[in-house]
């Protein structure tokens, strides 16, 4: 039986900075878009093993290796098409090579040729973790020179990619802010997502990441305030256009 509302020909990537955020963030989205056909893709920088919550871990790397099955875990709950962790530094992407990273996340857009992209915005989300902002400046720049052949054009000539223009890049965002972090000021919300139907199991894929189930109750406590939506600010459209309220993230974007 075809999917009602099938949208089997698109495909959506988040670019996350730690394990966790797949689902904290952009949960909603990636079940509600993948339930609709859409192929989703999750880019994580980091393996999370500068956490302060450790779990068993008795070393960094037998923290990575945990938070990566987790992530794992997670992405399978999400029902996620494909998932990656890299391997760049948590707790350290402000000091982590800007042109390095940039030309990663281009290689992965176009090969992937996402028709939407989701990240963090630049003021990091409501934790201000800088990890969060410089995710944030990495993959708006990515998002901006994948579709130019005089960025990166060495991955056009060696390795036969050729540029990708995705058509809309969204910041999540919040309706609120958590009092005992440093001051933010969050983009204002441009597209609120429904995810009633999938808020369990958001929550589930978060619970996904036993290690660091001292932060339960601040992420429940943070989904009650958000309720069963998810805001998003659109940072850049391939059309240009005035900014309008969207309940939908593939609104105006074609197949192809």
């Amino acid at each position: 039986m075809p999917l009602e509302n099938d949208r089997s020909a698109f495909r959506l990537m988040a670019v996350t900075a730690h394990p966790d955020d797949e689902a904290g963030g952009f949960g909603g989205a990636l079940l509600k878009y993948r339930e609709q056909g859409v192929t989703t893709n999750v880019i994580c920088l980091t393996e999370g093993q500068a956490a302060t919550h450790r779990g068993n871990a008795g070393s960094g790397a037998e923290l990575a290796h945990l938070r990566r099955k987790e992530f794992a875990a997670s992405c399978k709950i999400l029902n996620v098409s494909q998932a990656e962790v890299l391997a760049y530094p948590d707790g350290a992407l402000a000091e982590a090579n800007f042109m390095r990273i940039v030309g990663d996340l281009v290689r992965r857009i176009r090969d992937f040729r996402p028709h939407v992209i989701v990240t963090f915005g630049t003021e990091g989300s409501v934790t201000t973790h800088p990890d969060h902002t410089m995710t944030s400046l990495f993959t708006t720049a990515a998002f901006h020179w994948a579709g130019r052949a005089n960025r990166f054009a060495s991955q056009l000539e060696k390795d036969g990619l050729s540029p990708w223009r995705t058509q809309k890049l969204y910041y999540s965002t919040a309706s609120f802010t958590l009092p005992e972090r440093p001051p933010v000021s969050l983009s204002p919300a441009s597209a609120i997502i429904d995810i009633a139907l999938h808020f369990e199991r958001k929550i589930a894929a978060f619970h996904a990441h036993e290690s660091q189930s001292p932060l339960f109750e601040i992420f429940g406590l943070m989904m009650r305030q958000r309720g069963t939506e998810e805001p998003y600010h659109l940072a850049a459209n391939i059309h240009p256009s005035l900014m309008e309220m969207e309940t939908d993230l593939f609104t105006g974007v074609s197949a192809g």
